[in-house]
């Protein structure tokens, strides 16, 4: 097949016109086209009287070289699509791999190990996503936390209470492959090639429970309340995982996928002789605007459009003052959630349902910080760098996991909220208005300062004075890099950090992506 980018049609187009375009394009007949489907989908907003969707679209026509000597310089190309299929082996040796967390790094190590005949052992520490969502649900509607089964813990890591965003910077191939496991799993097609592709927390929870059953399906094993205390290791190698301070699971390979909030774990590591570094992260807030006036803005008089949807925003600045601030893991649509895992300390996230019809919209508002800013050189010095402010959010917002919020309005003129304005908070179990610089350092506050303000200049209505922002958000990242080698392996032979948790994604794809990898090197490894 052929490639051609550049097709347009606007907004009242309906996409069954394609093959017209392509044929008026390249000057042919439209029954000229014998097959055709769309590779990429994007909208180009920049002239808010004419928004249009962009497609790339491979095409089948039976005078391929003509059209390619033609046109091979104006849009059109042969159609190359990187094709990634496991072959089962017919023996493994060794034990069976264990996998420790089922966040998506963890998961698609599973579907690809699986595929390859390992049958693996994946371990969760939390629940299962049927009982999960209910313990999750009550926490937003009593503020009762379950420690082991919350927004961070439990099959689906915390991605699972997300807007299940599919963006990614990196342009490995195997990005394709991890979205063809979601549509195989039942996300929706499109996934596969709009710009800024998203599944939706309701729809990503189906989609991860036909993952588990597929891994059990090719003789894999899914174990949920099993937590990894510990490790057997002798001379250098691991020979044991340590289940639940109790149980003995005999293994010699581990694909270490934890979560970026999975703290006993790193201190356990740490203690065990794992290489860890420090490493930077974000911290701020959430901030919540009417998902009208994005739309609005981003769209203009088109805004409300059905086939536009709910307006998506990016914003990023470096500042004078060294700092650099930019919002993260927008959600269109959606809600601030209460993402605490551990008593006494508040975190905050956002979520999206596939439709992303709710009234707000919110994104992560957040400040660099790094190993200078921790004031210590222990390896987990960020991660208690995290519980600092978690704790102090905890308190500010009344010690009953309702969350401190401020209106832009009172923020930026330093002065304490006494009550909501225009735009309604979302987080649950509810908030307490009060005055943010309780609960950040200083020169974060004064960086989202002068954010709010730049950011108003590229996004009209950001410093609404009536938006709200929620503390704290501290989990951006993981605040650890767990180390390993070209062959992502760790200085413990046999155990593979992989994913968000272990320092080496920053989303669902990159981990995904980071979980394939290491699954493959396994994989490689057997054929030695």
């Amino acid at each position: 097949m052929l490639r051609i980018s550049g097709i347009r049609l606007g907004l009242d187009q309906e996409e069954e016109s394609i093959p017209f375009e392509i044929a008026k394009k390249l000057r042919i007949n439209e029954t000229d086209i014998t097959a055709w489907s769309i590779w990429k989908q994007s909208v180009d907003a920049r002239r808010k009287s004419n928004i249009t969707f962009v497609y790339t679209v491979d095409f089948q026509v039976a005078n391929e070289k003509a059209i390619l000597k033609k046109f091979g310089k104006k849009g059109v190309s042969q159609a190359t699509v990187e094709k990634r299929d496991y072959v089962r082996k017919n023996s493994i040796k060794g034990s069976r791999p264990v996998i420790v967390g089922t966040g998506p790094a963890g998961l698609f190590a599973g579907l690809v190990l699986s595929e390859l005949g390992f049958r693996p052992i994946l371990l969760e520490r939390g629940k299962r996503i049927e009982e999960r969502v209910k313990d999750v649900r009550e926490f937003w509607e009593t503020g009762k936390l379950d420690s082991e089964s919350n927004v961070q813990f439990g099959e689906g890591g915390a991605g699972t209470f997300s807007d299940g965003k599919l963006t990614t910077m990196t342009n490995d191939p195997r990005s394709r492959k991890v979205l063809e496991y979601f549509v195989q799993a039942g996300a929706p097609g499109d996934i596969l090639y709009v710009n800024k592709p998203h599944i939706g927390t309701d729809i990503l929870r189906r989609v991860v429970i036909n993952m588990r059953e597929k891994i059990i399906s090719l003789g894999g094993e899914v174990r949920f309340g099993a937590k990894v205390t510990g490790f057997e290791i002798v001379d250098g190698r691991v020979q044991a995982v340590i289940i639940n301070a109790g149980e003995r699971l005999e293994t010699d390979r581990v694909v270490l996928a934890l979560g970026h909030s999975a703290r006993d774990t790193f201190q356990m590591l740490n203690e065990k002789g794992f290489n860890i570094q420090q490493k930077s992260f974000s911290i701020g807030v959430r901030i919540e605007h009417p998902q009208r006036l994005v739309d609005m803005t981003q769209y203009g008089e088109s805004h409300g459009h059905p086939r536009l949807g709910a307006a998506d925003y990016k914003l990023a600045g470096h500042f004078e003052n060294g700092r650099s601030a930019y919002t993260f893991c927008m959600c269109p649509g959606g809600t601030v959630v209460a993402a605490a895992s551990e008593e006494g300390m508040l975190v905050t996230n956002g979520m999206s349902e596939h439709a992303r019809d709710r009234e707000n919209a919110n994104a992560a508002l957040l400040v660099n910080v790094g190993p200078d800013d921790f004031g210590d050189d222990h390896p987990l010095a960020g991660m208690h760098f995290q519980r600092l402010w978690e704790r102090k959010a905890f308190v500010e917002g009344g010690g009953d996991y309702n969350a401190p919020a401020q209106r832009v309005g009172d923020f930026l003129k330093d002065r304490a909220s006494e009550n909501i304005g225009a735009v309604n908070p979302s987080y649950r179990p509810g908030v307490r208005m009060t005055d943010l610089r309780s609960c950040l350092p200083g020169y974060v506050t004064d960086t989202l300062k002068l954010a709010i303000v730049e950011f108003d200049k590229k996004l009209k209505g950001f410093a609404d004075p009536d938006a709200i922002m929620t503390g704290v958000e501290t989990r951006s990242s993981s605040p650890v890099r767990i180390l390993r080698n070209q062959e992502y392996k760790s200085n413990i032979l046999g155990i593979y950090p992989t994913g968000e948790g272990a320092g080496y994604a920053g989303g669902i794809i990159s981990a995904a992506v980071d979980g394939i990898r290491v699954a493959e090197a396994i994989g490689e490894e057997e054929e030695i």
